[in-house]
């Protein structure tokens, strides 16, 4: 029943910002954490940013310092904001939420930086 929809991904030049967002439809009783996930064409599907419910963060060192995760209740969009943006940030970003026992994936949003 718990479904997780990412939006915000599209076409950004260089050096350039760009906001994606993950919503929840139905509810995970027992939420444990969050992240956000990206594959790139050919390569291995990589955790680029978590958050767990404690508050613990982790960014991956190719974005540390870049990219910020945001989440403000349990309940409310799990958001990551992605600033001075390279083209090897090019790749389908995916959110995962792991909660009940099992873990949760969104169908994907393409982030493209190009100039």
């Amino acid at each position: 029943q718990v479904q997780l929809v990412e939006s915000g991904g599209g076409l950004v030049q260089p050096g350039g910002s760009l906001t994606v967002s993950c919503a929840a439809s139905g509810s995970i009783y027992n939420l444990d954490g969050m992240g956000w996930y990206r594959q790139a064409p050919g390569k291995q599907r990589e955790l680029v940013a978590s958050l767990t419910t404690k508050g613990n963060r982790y960014y991956a060192d190719s974005v540390k310092g870049r990219f910020t995760l945001s989440k403000d209740g349990v309940r409310d969009p799990l958001y990551l904001q992605m600033n001075n943006l390279k083209p090897e940030d090019t790749a389908v970003y995916y959110c995962k939420a792991v909660g009940d026992g099992r873990n949760y994936w969104g169908q994907g949003t393409q982030v493209t930086v190009s100039s």
